[in-house]
């Protein structure tokens, strides 16, 4: 742990500068150094099978195990991972070279041929390919759930598409990509208590990618473990591929050891970035989520947009608010609008100047692109409709220009239209 770093009462905005960092390892390096190596030295050979030993579970002398080979462990890795930890209050955190191989690393270690997994719907396009279709392939068998559903209408889904079948995971995306629709994360949790098989019950896991960890802490609210595409908010800069699970020691172990048996992990050189990236992740998500405060105004009275949807709008008195105003902390800088069609939609789109046309999200820059054609082109047509994610449906994720030359660029898009 850095000599800076030491206080674990300071606000995480200010560990990011310091926590996990040992001077004595970097020469006195205020930032800590890229370790591009594949494989590290053993001093001895004992050393060599002591540090093995760690990872059957065991610690060296000092207490954290020695480093190996990069697939494992790396210095980068280690920095990252303790640091990212602190936002959601994490016991434990691991990287990964993608969000999706976050995602799937976690389902493979928990769901098992004859399983089912309950998922939210929607669900992000490459998501539901391996929730609904790749999986499916191994005999484990999806149930799809709604946010309006109780506890007894998931236990009724659950009855009717997967009887007889133990549920291993429950995974949300909440807010769901791209309808923003919330899934209450505590109902969810009284679901797996209520599956529990003597001391087995199903792992709740989180996708938090929508809001990341400034504006909803899953693990607060019951989750077991909350899951990132780091290459959004956390990363935040359009400049690396990262995901990430975080959650206590003991279920995150399973996953730790499947990372580095697939080798799914982080590379040295996207560890490193993501430390940089932490430093102002409170500072870039702060802005992002005034700019979008006035974009939404600026749509919600334009004669041209229909079915406008931005959390900080949901109506007082309903249920999405119900859970909005006990679950989030801040209704983040994602919205979504709609147009007639795809033509006016693409009209739109193509006018945009200030504002990127590209998918991705969360980062400085403000992106705008269309799910139904791309994010979500691989969700089956019909199922798209029924869950909103229409032809006309466009997704803006704001950045941190100057909030007053967005609604000026999306102003004159909108005249395209």
């Amino acid at each position: 742990m850095g000599q800076a770093g030491r206080d674990c009462s300071a606000r995480p905005e200010s560990l990011m500068m310091s926590y996990s960092r040992d001077p004595r390892r970097t020469e006195g390096a205020i930032k800590v150094p890229l370790y591009q190596t594949s494989t590290f030295e053993f001093e001895t050979a004992e050393e060599g099978k002591a540090f093995f030993a760690g990872l059957a579970g065991e610690t060296s002398d000092s207490g954290v195990p020695g480093y190996i080979y990069s697939r494992l462990d790396n210095p980068n890795l280690r920095v990252a991972e303790a640091r990212l930890r602190l936002w959601d209050g994490a016991e434990h955190a691991l990287l990964f070279a993608s969000g999706m191989a976050a995602v799937s690393t976690t389902l493979l270690a928990y769901a098992r041929p004859g399983d089912a997994i309950v998922h939210s719907h929607p669900l992000y396009g490459c998501t539901d390919f391996v929730v609904r279709r790749f999986l499916t392939e191994f005999d484990i068998a999806p149930v799809a759930i709604s946010p309006a559903m109780s506890v007894s209408d998931i236990r009724a889904a659950i009855d009717r598409d997967a009887p007889d079948r133990r549920v291993a995971v429950m995974l949300a995306e909440t807010p769901a990509n791209p309808t923003l629709d919330l899934f209450d994360i505590e109902l969810l949790a009284d679901v797996a208590i209520s599956l529990a098989d003597g001391d087995r019950r199903p792992i709740v896991a989180v996708d938090n990618t929508f809001l990341g960890p400034v504006w909803q802490r899953p693990l607060d609210h019951g989750a077991d473990i909350v899951l990132y595409s780091a290459t959004k908010y956390i990363g935040g800069h359009s400049d690396l591929v990262a995901g990430a699970a975080l959650g206590g020691t003991e279920v995150i172990g399973p996953i730790a050891t499947l990372r580095g048996e697939l080798g799914t992990m982080a590379s040295p050189e996207t560890a490193w970035l993501i430390t940089r990236s932490l430093e102002t992740l409170a500072v870039r998500t702060d802005r992002q989520a005034r700019n979008a405060a006035s974009v939404a105004a600026f749509l919600r009275g334009h004669h041209r947009v229909r079915g406008l949807h931005y959390l900080g709008f949901l109506e007082p008195g309903t249920p999405q608010h119900d859970v909005y105003k006990r679950q989030c902390l801040g209704p983040g800088a994602m919205l979504t609008f709609e147009f007639a069609g795809e033509v006016e939609a693409f009209r739109f789109l193509n006018a945009l100047d200030l504002v990127t046309l590209a998918v991705s999200l969360g980062s400085t820059e403000s992106l705008a692109e269309h799910p139904a054609s791309m994010t979500h082109a691989g969700v089956d047509e019909d199922l798209r409709r029924r869950l909103g994610i229409t032809d006309g449906l466009v997704r803006l994720s704001i950045g941190v220009e100057a909030a007053e030359d967005l609604i000026a660029d999306i102003s004159r898009a909108l005249s395209a239209v």
